[in-house]
């Protein structure tokens, strides 16, 4: 869902924008509505205003649907508008600061590639303080390096698929036939010739084409094989870890029992964040959804921001999701950040 433009919407002037950027800073610091008095405090240094003159451009800008004041509070606190704005016109995304950027670095890079996405979640919950999800590579565009099979007894094989990045997929077939160790190795050749190489997603169909044209002389090792190979792109296991969720009950958003249950219920519904992840996610570029922009109405006191990594050929997505009042710079940076060592440490898959 968009943010809805109030009817008189316009761009705003450099004060409104200077304003509403302190408005949104202070209350990503404080989480309490802003008044007049604390901004003309705040920017004394950099815009001298009085805090009558302060007041009436809050005023203009609450008009416009920027901000709004909560009950009977004469302080004003951001919109999903305010926010957006903020985010697109008005937030300094600058680098980390190096000893933290070199930590995740060199904490990732000597993970072992078995427990890389469960780290590289913990620790982006620990930097961001917020709800960490990292997604495991979607490897319908991996590229298989190689087949293995290997018999595991008269009539069970485990078949090996090595795709690039050293993602491994495997598959266990049974057979009526006794098979026989000439006959594996020669549908294993097959395999290989044929598929090395290529994408695992167009595998199945080159496959069945192939099939087609040996009709009946098709061993029917190979038969087994295009029957089942559809199995190695179902997600197995885990397909996303999450960490950090202390971090969102630690924020005074959800110290309510009805906002507690609700990052419970999310923390435990991974269809949601793989859903929200799958709908967020650009390759190249980092997405900010905030409130009621996000598809899911239990999302609305929410802002989630997510990306892509690379792994080889092969695509993940990570994000956090946090209160609307948080830090979009350094949230921004952070995960651009994780994508892009994760990317180094999993290979890019560029030549």
């Amino acid at each position: 869902m968009a943010v809805i433009l109030p009817a008189d919407h316009r761009d705003l002037n450099e004060r409104e924008r200077v304003i509403l950027q302190a408005i949104v800073q202070l209350f990503v610091l404080h989480a309490t509505p802003v008044g007049s008095r604390v901004v003309s405090k705040y920017l004394e240094r950099t815009l001298p205003l009085s805090a009558a003159t302060i007041r009436n451009t809050m005023s203009d800008l609450e008009a416009m649907g920027y901000i709004t004041h909560p009950h009977t509070s004469a302080g004003r606190m951001p919109t999903d508008l305010g926010y957006r704005f903020y985010v697109d016109s008005l937030v300094d995304v600058s680098r980390l600061p190096a000893h933290e950027a070199e930590l995740v670095t060199s904490d990732l890079l000597a993970t072992p590639r078995e427990t890389v996405m469960r780290d590289a979640s913990r620790i982006l919950g620990s930097l961001s303080r917020h709800l960490a999800m990292v997604q495991m590579p979607e490897i319908r565009r991996a590229i298989v390096q190689r087949v293995e099979m290997i018999r595991l007894s008269s009539d069970r094989l485990l078949v090996v698929i090595a795709l690039d990045s050293d993602i491994v997929r495997t598959l266990t077939l049974e057979t009526q036939d006794v098979i026989d160790q000439d006959s594996l190795d020669a549908v294993t050749r097959q395999l290989n010739e044929r598929i090395a190489g290529r994408p695992l997603d167009a595998v199945e169909t080159m496959l069945s084409d192939l099939l087609v044209s040996q009709a009946e002389s098709a061993p029917a090792l190979l038969r087994l094989f295009v029957d089942q190979v559809g199995n190695l792109l179902i997600p197995q296991n885990t397909t996303v870890h999450i960490s950090g969720a202390q971090n969102l009950i630690a924020q005074p958003e959800f110290e309510a029992p009805e906002r507690l249950r609700s990052v419970i219920e999310l923390v435990e519904n991974e269809d949601v964040i793989v859903h929200l992840l799958g709908t967020a996610t650009e390759v190249g570029r980092v997405s900010v959804q905030i409130g009621n922009e996000i598809s899911d109405e239990a999302m609305r006191d929410y802002s989630l921001i997510a990306t892509t990594y690379r792994a080889g050929h092969a695509t993940g997505s990570l994000g956090i999701i946090g209160p609307r009042r948080m830090d979009y710079g350094r949230m921004i940076a952070i995960v651009q950040l994780m994508s892009n060592v994760l990317t180094r440490t999993l290979g890019d898959g560029t030549p």
